[in-house]
């Protein structure tokens, strides 16, 4: 199985997109799925995605505009109000990538 390349978003691109990088990285592993992530801010991600591929964008600021790409917002993950609603929107867009 392929690895799913996630780009992490928040606001200053370190310490927020780190913990849900590593949330994501859970959630897939016990789903049976390799995942690597990469953590950004909004400033960048239209850099890294012209130099490399990604296939899920998760944020907890707002993105500068819309991307090809499933991007789920992760604020209920961060704040702890909706983890199972994100969950179940990561594992719904892996499973329409054609892995």
């Amino acid at each position: 199985m392929r690895t799913i390349n996630v780009l992490s978003v928040c606001g200053s691109g370190s310490v927020t997109s780190s913990m849900i990088a590593g949330n994501v990285r859970d959630m897939l592993d016990d789903e049976g799925y390799q995942a690597q992530t990469v953590e950004c801010n909004p400033n960048g991600v239209d850099e890294l995605l012209a130099n490399r591929e990604f296939d899920i964008i998760v944020h907890t600021s707002p993105l500068k505009r819309e991307y090809d790409l499933p991007t789920i917002n992760a604020i209920g993950l961060l704040t702890g109000t909706d983890e199972e609603g994100f969950e179940e929107e990561l594992m719904e867009a892996v499973k329409g990538l054609s892995l």
